[in-house]
């Protein structure tokens, strides 16, 4: 009979980050390190020295991330929107957007 074993390292927590998953333990975004690997082509190891984080707990996020990529990818779309309209209202379009 197979054992299913789950790797404890992502929480959720309403009063964390919104609610928003975390590697667990700390307040750093499941998000944030996707970004990191993803977007910005960062090694898995550099990403793990720069937060101060294990291997595991890197590969955890992103295995959550691609569990749950429509949700997140969502989340981070949102977040991006949000960005461009404070730009928008605080620095004017007349400037670069503030990431990409």
């Amino acid at each position: 009979m197979a054992t299913i074993q789950s790797i404890n390292l992502i929480s959720t927590d309403p009063s964390v980050r919104s609610g928003r998953p975390c590697i667990a333990g700390t307040r750093i975004e499941v998000n944030a390190l996707v970004i990191e690997h993803l977007f910005n082509q960062r090694p898995i190891e550099e990403i793990a020295a720069n937060y101060r984080l294990t291997l595991a707990q890197v590969h955890a996020a992103l295995a959550y991330y691609y569990e749950h990529k429509a949700e997140l990818d969502a989340v981070m779309r949102e977040q991006d929107r949000f960005a461009e309209e404070f730009r928008e209202r605080h620095l004017g379009s007349g400037r670069p957007p503030l990431h990409r």
